[in-house]
């Protein structure tokens, strides 16, 4: 899909195999990105142990897909320190890609 291949992808610790604080955290992103219609929130992996965890959103602006997710990101206790990789074209035709941290001053790494 053309007009989807932007991506956001949000890579974090999570740290517990209690898993109804990162549903919670995946219901607000993936009503927000829905609300906006700037993309579509995809999913989530996590580790077995709940140690490590991703969330997945695609959609035509990847910009646009940060700008709605990170106050949510920003605002959820387990959410510092994570990466955010901003995608700009498909995995295959990667154009340009940008890697923030969360919570840590939003510092970009390229």
């Amino acid at each position: 899909m053309a007009e989807n291949e932007h991506a956001v992808i949000v890579h974090f610790s999570y740290g517990s195999a209690d898993l109804t604080k990162l549903y919670a955290l995946a219901a607000k992103l993936e009503e927000a990105i829905e609300t906006a219609a700037v993309g579509e929130f995809d999913g989530h992996e996590i580790a077995v142990n709940g140690r490590d965890a991703s969330f997945y959103i695609y959609g035509p602006d990847a910009d646009k897909i940060y700008q709605v997710a990170q106050p949510i990101l920003a605002a959820s206790d387990f959410m510092h320190g994570a990466t955010v990789t901003v995608r700009y074209g498909s995995y295959v035709e990667l154009v340009h890609e940008r890697r923030i941290r969360i919570g840590i001053g939003a510092q970009s790494i390229h």
